[in-house]
């Protein structure tokens, strides 16, 4: 039998809604019943898959047989150096290094071949030593070269210590700051490095600014974001001219710019916030590009003057159809990423000082479907621009455009070993209608010769304006071999159609991301794609997926939500907890509105577990995410198991990891194939409470080894 959670009511009143949470005590990270919970449910997760064990072990062999183990990406210039990273076989993290320039080409280096010259700038497997978790929150080079900032995070909390690390000498400095977060950047003194702190809600709202050689304890505060529902964030521009000070909600922006050349002076706000308006800024050497939504939905471009970076004007004006991402600025152009018809391209904009911009041309693609985006491009100063893309036949590519040329360099394609060959398989673009005559675009990938209708492993998000593109996947391929159909349903509260298309799906539009994937699951049934569909989503997908089990169960043969945000409402009614404030913009709040709370009570997963039949399910989640804590699936699953019939529900906690999961490649790959293996066995009709009790009757233990963990922790 499956573990069962004591229930120990809690009572919580707003807006006159009485409300009963029996497994609020699951929130008690130290409370050793909860510890104890957490391992009874591992436990017999572990024992409901047994049967897996084999097929588990031959897709992470398929993984594995298909990546180039010892690899490296392509060099990347910068000042005097090629940076790159490369793995090698066996070892779980990646290894920076840099070599010296000689031209503008990239160095040819092989896989496995170490250059004569090379500079290991960091190898993260000696900095993981025998830690089972580790992760990098920045890693930065001074502007000459000769310093490394770099932090770490060995619990998957996302607090890192900050540390330096001098590149001529190889010497670890004694500066050390904890508690930073993600991110900082170096002034051009080449000594004074500015870094982020969080609050107790894991808000990032202090930056500070830290001299090489002096104690963290005398770091300068140099600015403070007193609005909750805010966050800052500093950087630097590509020029190297500007530090640029950022501070955001979900909604609105302000940023603030300082001469890169004087970290003591103070920083000059180029416009002030307008609630409703984002913007951001870089420089272009004689002038500032913004890139804003100022009475424009889907973001304009402009120029603005050195000593009046608030005077914007139209350099690419506003179009309905087209959602302006982003811009890099160089010396003699811009680069414009932008979002069309559900794909995204690149746009350039040629400029000669002195002159103004040119005629904007566009980067031609071929393929029905694709993804591409600006890669790494360090340099003011260049002829080239780096381009990353990928479909979902298409491996990880790296381009370099020639600006003189028009030519598409080829500089690297992430090998698939085994013989795959992208003719193999085919993508498609189809479109299902919503219940309000909406059109919802979703991307297919099948392995030629498939026999439809096929098991189909439907994925969505739609959440925060973040577009799940077509993109490549080794893994996948283990689905596809064995006659799966892949597709990814972009639903709205994404931003693959347009701002428009994100401000559908938010707020008291929320509902409409549940029945677009609903929607999209019914078409592809109808179409004759699909036989059986397992859903998969995380984080805010993995609320998408608690929704769509609620509204529609009998659509889906099982479902994955991996660190899935599914207390929801009583999440976003705790401003203590990490992100919730900055969230309302997001969700609404619902501590002030009633129609918010009674909106969110309406289709918060937690909230409208039924009395009925749901399908097998698995929530992934991770003891220290700091972004959707570990008890929200583990009290899901919980609930689902008192009120709700079928299944079986499936928990599976990362002891030591965080929201990303365990963070070593190989880890990786083993918890992938957990998944996919899971996933072949539901849509085969597998997952069964037959099979789960077979498999302990073949170790010969029964339940007797989950009941003694479960000792403490059931009623």
């Amino acid at each position: 039998m499956p573990p069962v959670a004591k229930k120990s009511p809690t009572e919580r009143v707003h807006h006159g809604d009485v409300v009963i949470d029996e497994y609020a005590w699951l929130a008690d990270k130290d409370n050793p019943d909860t510890v104890s919970y957490l391992e009874a449910e591992n436990a017999y997760t572990e024992q409901a898959t047994a049967h897996l064990a084999d097929l588990r072990e031959t897709i992470f062999q398929e993984i594995k047989g298909r990546t180039l183990e010892t690899d490296m990406s392509v060099p990347t210039r910068k000042g005097g150096w090629w940076y790159y990273g490369r793995t090698e076989e066996g070892k779980q993290y990646g290894i920076q290094c840099r070599l010296a320039a000689v031209d503008e080409t990239p160095p040819e280096i092989k896989p496995g071949e170490t250059l004569s010259g090379e500079q290991v700038i960091l190898d993260m497997n000696e900095l993981a030593g025998d830690s089972p978790y580790l992760s990098l929150g920045v890693s930065t080079v001074s502007p000459d070269g000769n310093l490394l900032a770099y932090s770490t995070d060995y619990e998957g909390n996302e607090r890192f210590t900050l540390c330096f690390k001098d590149l001529r000498t190889g010497e670890t400095l004694p500066d050390e700051i904890p508690g930073v977060f993600y991110g900082g950047t170096w002034a051009a003194d080449n000594s004074t490095f500015f870094y982020t702190v969080t609050d107790d809600a894991w808000r990032p709202y202090r930056v500070y600014r830290h001299v090489i050689g002096t104690p963290a304890d005398q770091d300068v505060l140099v600015y403070e974001e007193a609005d909750e529902r805010f966050w800052v964030g500093v950087g630097l521009t590509r020029s190297q001219r500007y530090l640029v000070l950022s501070a955001g909600s979900k909604i609105t922006s302000e940023v603030r710019i300082l001469e890169a050349d004087d970290p003591q002076g103070e920083f000059r706000l180029v416009a002030p916030r307008e609630t409703g308006v984002e913007y951001g800024i870089d420089h272009a050497g004689d002038h500032f590009v913004v890139l804003h939504n100022r009475n424009a939905r889907n973001f304009e471009l402009a120029r603005a003057p050195l000593d009046d970076p608030g005077a914007w004007t139209p350099l690419i004006e506003h179009r309905e159809d087209t959602r302006l991402l982003g811009m890099d600025a160089f010396s003699d152009h811009l680069v414009v990423h932008f979002r069309r018809d559900g794909l995204t391209g690149i746009r350039i904009l040629p400029y000669r000082p002195g002159e103004g911009y040119g005629e904007p041309y566009e980067i031609p693609f071929t393929e029905p479907l694709y993804q591409v985006e600006p890669g790494g491009n360090p340099e003011f100063e260049t002829g080239r621009v780096r381009l990353g893309y990928t479909s979902m036949v298409t491996p990880p590519t790296v381009y370099d455009y020639v600006l003189a040329t028009g030519e598409l360099v080829l500089l690297k394609q992430r090998p698939v070993l085994g013989g795959y060959d992208p003719a193999d398989y085919e993508q498609f673009r189809e479109w299902a209608v919503a219940e309000d005559g909406t059109k919802v675009p979703i991307s297919i990938v099948v392995k030629k010769g498939t026999q439809r209708p096929a098991p189909t492993l439907l994925y969505g998000y739609g959440s925060y304006e973040s577009s799940v593109d077509p993109s490549f996947s080794v893994a996948r391929l283990s689905l596809l071999d064995r006659g799966f159909v892949f597709a990814i349903a972009h639903v709205r509260g994404g931003g693959e159609m347009g701002r428009q298309w994100y401000e559908d799906g938010k707020l008291l539009r929320k509902k409409n991301t549940f029945t677009d994937f609903v929607a999209c699951a019914r078409h592809l049934r109808k179409s004759g794609w699909a036989s059986r569909i397992i859903a998969r989503g995380g984080s805010a997908g993995g609320l998408l997926m608690g929704a769509v089990l609620n509204l529609a169960p009998d659509e889906f043969a099982g479902a994955v939500a991996e660190v899935p945000f599914v207390d929801t409402l009583n999440t976003i009614l705790d401003p203590s907890l990490p992100l919730t404030v900055i969230e309302w913009d997001e969700w609404g709040n619902p501590l002030e509105d009633p129609e918010v709370y009674a909106y969110m009570k309406s289709y918060s997963p937690y909230e409208n577990i039924a009395e009925r039949a749901y399908p097998p399910i698995l929530a992934t989640t991770s003891l220290n995410d700091t972004r959707v804590l570990y008890h929200e699936p583990a009290k899901w699953i919980a609930r689902l198991r008192a009120t709700a019939s079928g299944g079986p529900f499936l928990l599976k906690t990362e002891m030591g990891a965080g929201h990303g999961g365990r963070s070593g490649r190989y880890d990786a790959w083993r918890e992938e194939s957990f998944v996919l293996s899971w996933i072949v066995d539901v849509a085969a009709g597998g997952m069964t409470h037959e099979t789960i009790a077979a498999n302990a009757s073949r170790a010969g233990q029964g339940d007797a080894t989950v009941a003694a963990a479960t000792s403490t922790a059931s009623e």
